[in-house]
C-alpha cells in the first residue's frame, strides 16, 4: 500500500561559491577567509541583511565597511552561489548582526546601501528571534531546491534501486523540477508506458473506493478533475493543467518539486496556496506500494480537495500559522497537519440523517488499503483537537492506530487559528494578500488599522447591497 514518509527535517546546507577576488575581500575585512552556509529559515535569526554586490575587487569591502561605519555589530556573514546578468557577474550574501536594531536604524542603511548593490533586503527588525520566512510567492524559489531526500536518490530498499533504467528516469523528472521557477509553465511530463500502466492499477483500485470511503467534497470534485484535468485509468494528468484549474477554482496552484522538502519549507508554501507537487512515479514492480511521496499520493490524495475553498482556507491557515515559526511550533504543526491533511478524518450526516465517518487526508485517499482500514473498527478515532494532535506521536512505516475525526473543515480551520494564536510565539501576526501574491507582517498599529478601514469599506459596502435586496 500507498506508504509516504511526510516530513523528515533538514540537516544538511549547501557549498558557498565565492572567487579570488571575493576572498580577498574577506581577508581585507576579517584577516581570515570565511565559509559555511548562512541558514536563514533554518536556524534563529537576529536582526539579518541580504545584498548583492557585482564580482568586482573590493565590492564587498565598500559595503562592509559602510555597515560597520554605521555602528552594526556583525556576527557572520556568508556567500550564496553566483548570480550569472549578461556579461558580468554577481554574488549574494548574507550578514547576521549581533543584535537587533530599529526599524528607522535599518531602513537608513538600508538606503545607503542601494547605491552599492543592485539588491537589499533587511529581515527580523525584532528583539525576539524569527527565522526568515517568504514574503511573497516568488521567495518559494529560495528553498525549491533544499530537498531532504527521494527524488533522483533512492534508498537501498526501494523497489527501484537496482532498476538503472528507473533511476535515470527519476533524474531525468527530477532535473525538470529542478529549473523550474516562479512564473514558468510548468514542463509537461511524457510518461511511458509502464508509467502510465502503474498509474492505471492504482487509479481503479482507488476510483472503485471513493464513492463508499471518501469524503463528500472529494467526490464532488473528481469528476470535475476527470472532465477538465484528464484524470482516467489510461492517462497521468500533468500538473500545468491542474494547477490551472485549482487557481480558477480557490487560488490554489502547484508547483513541480524535486523530493521532500523540510516542514518548514512545505508549510510556508501552503501559506501562499501552493503546494509543492513531485511527477514522478513509484516503481512498476510495486505499484501498490510507495516509500515517499510520488505523483499517485499527490493527484490522488492531495489535489482534489485543494478545489474546495473551505479545505483551501484551512491548508492555508497551517501555512500562515508556520510563517516565522520556532523549529518546537513547526514540530508541532506538522503533526497537526499529518492527522488533517494526511491522514484526517471527518463527520458527514447521510441523506437519510444519520452520522457517519469519511476519510479526506492525502495518505488515505491515495492508499486503498488504508482507505478501508481507517474505517474498520481496527483504529481509534478521537475528536480532532490541535493541542491533543500536536503531542500525539505517529507511525510512518504502518498503518495508524488512531485517527482525529474534524467536524467539518470549516470548524477544523477555526480550532487551527485559535491553536496557533495561542501556541506562537512570534510578535506579530500575518494577512495574505492574493492580489499580490505576498504576506504582510502586521506588526504596528498604524498597519492594523490601515486594514480595518478596509475592512470596513467593505462591511459598508455589502451592508448597502443586502439592503437594497431586502
Amino acid at each position: 500500500q500507498t506508504r509516504c514518509m511526510a516530513f523528515r527535517f533538514l540537516k544538511a546546507g549547501s557549498l558557498a561559491y565565492r572567487t579570488t577576488a571575493l576572498r580577498r575581500c574577506f581577508i581585507c575585512s576579517f584577516g581570515q577567509p570565511l565559509g559555511g552556509e548562512f541558514q536563514m529559515g533554518f536556524e534563529a535569526a537576529r536582526t539579518a541583511l541580504h545584498f548583492r554586490v557585482k564580482d568586482e575587487v573590493g565590492s564587498l569591502k565598500k559595503v562592509l565597511d559602510l555597515i560597520e561605519k554605521d555602528g552594526f555589530n556583525m556576527s557572520d556573514i556568508h556567500s550564496r552561489p553566483m548570480r550569472s546578468s549578461g556579461s558580468s557577474a554577481e554574488y549574494e550574501f548574507d550578514v547576521q548582526f549581533a543584535e537587533s536594531y530599529s526599524a528607522e536604524k535599518l531602513d537608513l542603511l538600508q538606503g545607503q546601501l542601494s547605491s552599492l548593490c543592485s539588491l537589499v533586503k533587511v529581515y527580523g527588525t525584532r528583539d525576539e528571534d524569527i527565522p526568515w520566512f517568504p514574503k511573497k510567492i516568488s521567495d518559494l524559489d529560495k528553498f525549491a531546491a533544499k530537498t531532504l531526500d527521494a527524488g533522483a536518490e533512492l534508498e537501498s530498499d526501494h523497489p527501484g534501486f537496482k532498476d538503472a533504467a528507473y533511476r535515470q528516469r527519476r533524474c531525468d523528472i527530477v532535473d525538470i523540477a529542478k529549473k523550474y521557477k516562479h512564473g514558468d509553465r510548468i514542463p509537461r511530463i511524457s510518461y511511458t508506458e509502464d508509467e502510465i500502466k502503474t498509474w492505471g492499477v492504482c487509479y481503479s483500485h482507488l476510483r472503485n473506493l471513493y464513492s463508499s470511503h471518501a469524503c463528500r467534497q472529494m467526490n464532488e470534485v473528481f469528476p470535475l478533475l476527470e472532465k477538465y484535468c484528464g484524470y482516467n485509468e489510461k492517462n497521468i494528468p500533468q500538473l500545468e493543467d491542474i494547477s490551472t484549474f485549482l487557481k480558477q477554482a480557490t487560488g490554489f496552484s502547484l508547483r513541480p518539486v524535486q523530493g521532500l522538502l523540510s516542514p518548514r519549507d512545505f508549510l510556508n508554501g501552503l501559506a501562499f496556496r501552493v503546494f509543492h507537487s513531485t511527477q514522478y512515479i513509484r516503481h512498476h514492480s510495486k505499484p501498490l506500494y510507495t516509500p515517499e511521496p510520488d505523483c499517485v499520493h499527490e493527484l490522488m490524495g492531495h489535489v482534489p480537495l485543494f478545489a474546495n475553498p473551505s479545505f483551501a482556507e484551512f491548508s492555508q491557515e497551517i501555512g500562515l500559522a508556520s510563517l516565522g515559526a520556532t523549529d518546537e511550533e513547526i514540530e508541532e504543526l506538522a503533526t497537526v497537519y499529518w492527522f488533517t491533511v494526511e491522514f484526517g478524518l471527518c463527520k458527514e450526516v447521510t441523506q437519510d440523517g444519520k452520522e457517519t465517518v469519511k476519510a479526506f487526508g492525502a495518505g488515505l485517499l491515495s492508499s486503498f488499503g488504508e482507505l478501508e482500514y481507517c474505517l474498520s473498527d481496527k483504529p481509534s478515532l478521537k475528536p480532532f483537537e490541535p493541542a491533543v494532535a500536536a503531542k500525539t506521536k505517529y507511525p510512518i512505516t504502518e498503518y495508524q492506530p488512531v485517527y482525529f475525526v474534524a467536524d467539518s473543515f470549516e470548524s477544523a480551520k477555526l480550532k487551527v487559528r485559535e491553536f496557533s494564536r495561542t501556541k506562537q510565539s512570534r510578535p506579530f501576526q500575518v494577512m495574505y494578500n492574493p492580489y499580490t501574491q505576498s504576506v504582510e507582517v502586521l506588526n504596528t498599529q498604524q498597519k492594523v488599522l490601515d486594514k480595518m478601514k478596509g475592512v470596513n469599506t467593505q462591511s459598508k459596502f455589502l451592508t448597502e447591497v443586502l439592503e437594497g435586496l431586502l
